[in-house]
């Protein structure tokens, strides 16, 4: 297995936190959830040499993108999500919530990622995509070797909101329960907001999902 690293920047008025996957023998990478401070984010790439290969968002929430105009445009690279957020990259709502935050519009997509689907990395590493619906109905979450980026899905002793549009509280849960809780205690979770934690913490301490049937 080629060693893969990851690199957390914390970014924006709100602490969302983007994440940096990379190859640490061949230097590709790729960017995850820039959600403001692009030239910090591209510094920080260029600076590490590292070799950018897509841009992709675990959901388009305002907050996780408003650095991804500035990476494409850079580095000229392509922009990923899952189609069922595709809505939101020129919802009126998300746009007036980036002007209040005074963060940049994103740019169209230029592909969706759906359930399943392997990132390629290098070599014979990759991301795998785990749909997550719940906080967003395009919602996913990337797994690495011993690695789970979350997004908003699920943090340390919380869970994402649900009361957004296009949010739904029983369909978070069914995404956690059923396609996170699965995972080994031991993968560590990396979350859009707030500090890494793992899967067996979260299902043995994590309030909200105490309160699911079979986790308690």
């Amino acid at each position: 297995m080629v060693p893969m690293k990851i690199e957390v920047l914390t970014v924006g008025p709100i602490d969302e936190n983007c994440h940096i996957v990379y190859c640490e023998k061949h230097r590709s990478s790729i960017v995850v959830d820039p959600g403001d401070s692009g030239k910090r984010i591209a510094q920080f790439m260029d600076d590490n040499r590292l070799i950018p290969k897509l841009i992709v968002n675990t959901h388009c929430h305002a907050d996780h993108t408003g650095a991804v105009g500035h990476l494409v445009d850079y580095f000229g690279i392509p922009f990923l999500c899952h189609g069922d957020d595709e809505w939101m990259l020129s919802d009126p709502e998300q746009h007036e919530v980036a002007r209040y935050l005074g963060l940049k519009t994103p740019p169209k997509n230029d592909a969706s990622v759906s359930d399943g689907e392997m990132l390629d990395l290098c070599d014979d590493f990759a991301l795998k995509v785990i749909h997550t619906p719940g906080h967003t109905p395009g919602g996913i979450c990337l797994l690495g070797e011993g690695i789970l980026i979350v997004g908003d899905t699920l943090f340390h002793t919380s869970i994402g909101r649900s009361d957004l549009t296009g949010g739904n509280h029983d369909q978070l849960l069914n995404s956690i329960r059923e396609k996170l809780l699965i995972l080994p205690e031991d993968t560590i979770i990396y979350p859009g907001h707030g500090d890494i934690t793992t899967i067996g913490y979260e299902k043995h301490h994590n309030p909200f999902l105490r309160q699911t049937e079979g986790y308690a």
